[in-house]
């Protein structure tokens, strides 16, 4: 071997070296980093074998693994999303403890009922009625605006996630662009690999997908439902939010709107279609069958009620189709109007004082045209039985037995407990089993321990060489002097 070509081996042993301690350096300084993929560099001797070269530096990522929690987390991100809704609905309706909720409501009117009954004279204790039947009117009011309140907000979010997934397809789109020009050229293009990994995991969260990679470095992007978002061109996802979403709009009449790939409409929610699933699919199943079934067991509750105390002969003063003690804003409820009275129902304004009414009324009849006999506490006894007899909603899935209005409101509470239980469970096992497949992923990231080993090499082999270039030196110049 001559000087010059040794002295081209060591040079090439620094470059190499230099080369290694960058990316061992890179590996332990983002150890920590969201999204980086450890980096392994290939050497190779070059093509006259009388040096080194760096051949590659790669990405060391396990796509079987990533792709396995990108369905975790979308799985993950969905659950939130569901018990979120469920707990807001359930602490809408109150839980049995509270004297505020829907059947401690219940059971403080039915006191002042039996209160009033046994002294029908005293004008406070009807204005007690009055207070809690007020109270429990607008306690249903304020459950229907609050699920109607939930309902438009995931009518937004949907399309907020639209927007962002959009952007998110078309930064990807021009990673991929990016990618395939650097490695084109020969460049490192880890690192912009490593943010396409950060983009598509946001991606994942929105909708359970799969990565497939192609030939120049790009990838191209699928749901697990088989909906194409990007291969080369990303989709153009479109959905049209609606100012106010109200009991009566749905998917199915047309006044809300779906989601459109390109264009096309597609199936959404449930089981259907290309992009069910992720935080997108978990907001359309608020929007179109959680919030609608949540506000449907409220409205037969609040029908119900209405209904016991418009029966004929209840009161005798108040002629047929008159309003009873509850009204549907104002009026007596007719069946097929059930849709939305939870958010309607209200107190017969003829007993109420402060619209012109007669508190006494409550005592002796809706539509007495004059005070009763002061000591007669019959009516009030009758209303008390309405409300506490038995009967049977005529529509949801509460149950077909027939209950008082308090074990109507139990069941309800009920129903809405095991449906926040059953979604913090899902939420449970879909958050650990995130987590677990993050741990695994963290498991093949950088070992700091493998690297400052590789480190400690590296300064040996870049030691060697460097003695290997003093050597040289030094014999150059004995040659010089001769």
């Amino acid at each position: 071997m001559t000087l010059s070509s040794a002295l081209s081996s060591a040079l090439s042993g620094l470059v190499a070296s230099t080369r290694t301690a960058e990316v061992v350096s890179g590996n332990l300084a983002n150890a920590l980093t969201e999204g980086f993929a450890p980096r392994e560099i290939t050497l190779a001797s070059t093509r006259d074998s009388r040096g080194v070269r760096v051949e590659s530096v790669s990405r060391q990522v396990d796509l079987g693994l990533l792709s396995d929690r990108r369905i975790a987390d979308s799985a993950r991100a969905a659950s939130e999303v569901g018990a979120s809704f469920a707990l807001a609905v359930e602490k809408t309706i109150g839980t049995p403890e509270s004297a505020q909720s829907l059947t401690g409501r219940l059971a403080t009117l039915e006191a002042a009922f039996v209160t009033a009954s046994t002294r029908p004279e005293d004008p406070n204790r009807l204005q007690e009625i009055l207070r809690e039947a007020q109270g429990l009117g607008a306690l249903f009011n304020d459950a229907a605006s609050e699920i109607a309140r939930l309902r438009s907000a995931a009518d937004r979010d949907i399309a907020t996630t639209v927007d962002a997934l959009n952007s998110s397809l078309e930064q990807v789109v021009a990673l991929n662009t990016q990618i395939t020009a650097g490695l084109s050229r020969g460049n490192d293009t880890a690192t912009l690999e490593d943010q396409r990994q950060r983009v598509i995991d946001t991606l994942a969260e929105v909708l359970p997908l799969r990565q497939v990679p192609r030939d120049n470095g790009s990838v191209a992007l699928v749901t697990t439902s088989g909906g194409l978002l990007l291969d080369g061109r990303a989709v153009t996802l479109s959905f049209d939010p609606a100012p106010v979403v109200t009991p009566q709009m749905t998917l199915e009449n047309g006044l809300l709107s779906g989601i459109r790939i390109d264009g096309t409409e597609v199936p959404v929610g449930g089981d259907r279609g290309p992009l069910q699933g992720g935080r997108l699919g978990a907001l359309f199943d608020i929007r179109d069958r959680a919030a609608i079934d949540a506000n449907a067991k409220l409205d037969a509750v609040a029908r119900d009620l209405v209904e016991r105390f418009q029966q004929p002969g209840l009161d005798p003063t108040r002629a047929s189709g008159d309003a009873g003690l509850f009204t549907d804003a104002g009026a007596s409820l007719e069946a097929q109007n059930e849709l939305g009275i939870a958010a309607r129902i209200s107190v017969n304004q003829a007993i109420d004082p402060m619209r012109g009414g007669d508190i006494v009324r409550i005592r002796d009849g809706l539509s007495a045209p004059s005070a009763g006999p002061p000591g007669n506490g019959e009516l009030l006894a009758a209303l008390r039985r309405a409300l506490t007899g038995p009967s049977s909603l005529f529509s949801t899935n509460l149950g077909g037995g027939a209950r008082s209005a308090a074990g109507h409101a139990a069941t309800l509470i009920s129903n809405l407990s095991q449906a926040r239980v059953a979604a913090e469970q899902t939420q449970s096992f879909a958050t650990g089993q995130a987590s677990q497949f993050r741990a695994l992923e963290l498991a093949n990231g950088v070992d700091s321990d493998a690297e400052l080993q590789r480190l400690l090499l590296v300064e040996q082999a870049f030691g060697a060489n460097a003695r290997m270039i003093q050597t040289i030196d030094d014999m150059l110049d004995t040659l010089l002097r001769i």
